[in-house]
């Protein structure tokens, strides 16, 4: 299976298009107010119909209600959902439920008790992206650009598949794949100029650089 790379914290057209003409499989779309990629409604709709048939769209949120789901969904129509917060087994489940769309659950990792939850959520989700732990007086639980100890995940035996995230850049991401051997890579902050500002040249470098990595991987 080809890897899967994924640009989070879209939320401009140019931007958008830099990602989706140089090949990412997934786009992501915050809809979290207290980070800097946050997208409102309006834009998520245009950013949504523009990723139309180019790309997966992802919408993510951190321990979202009901509305603020379906709100996100309606504007930007997207196939898989991603939980970045706190969301119990039970919580996924009511969610997958109500909405009928996949469910990506974010576990953060700093250390092998942080994967204590990981066959819970193994069992009702159709995707797990690993995430660095965000520092404790921190106020969004990802996108700070971080990385976390890669071998936590070595020889990681998972039926669904999973994806890296967290201080990744066009550097280190050979490194991190060769270590993980995941299905797929995450980048936000890597790709950007400043907090929430996407870098086009830095999101086809990154691209170019996964890319490059999952053919050294397949020979």
């Amino acid at each position: 299976m080809s890897l899967i790379v994924k640009i989070c914290g879209l939320s401009t057209r140019e931007t958008l298009d830099a990602a989706l003409t140089a090949g990412a499989d997934m786009v992501g779309f915050v809809f979290f107010p207290a980070s800097p990629r946050h997208v409102d409604l309006d834009m998520a709709r245009a950013l949504g119909k523009q990723a139309k048939g180019r790309a997966i769209k992802v919408a993510l949120s951190v321990d979202a209600d009901d509305a603020l789901l379906a709100n996100s969904i309606d504007a930007l129509q997207p196939q898989i959902l991603q939980l970045h917060g706190q969301e119990s087994v039970a919580r996924i489940r009511d969610i997958k439920q109500k909405f009928g769309l996949p469910v990506m659950k974010a576990i953060a990792v700093e250390s092998k008790t942080d994967l204590a939850t990981l066959p819970g959520y193994a069992a009702v989700c159709d995707r797990i992206l690993f995430d660095a732990k965000p520092p404790k007086d921190a106020t969004r639980p990802g996108g700070l650009g971080e990385p976390f100890d890669w071998h936590l995940l070595a020889g990681l035996d998972l039926a669904l598949p999973f994806m890296v995230s967290g201080g990744l850049n066009s550097d280190n991401v050979a490194e991190a794949l060769r270590i993980t051997r995941a299905g797929g890579v995450d980048i936000s902050s890597g790709v950007e100029s400043a907090p929430g500002v996407k870098d086009p040249d830095m999101i086809r470098a990154f691209i170019r650089a996964a890319r490059a990595s999952e053919e050294l991987m397949i020979r």
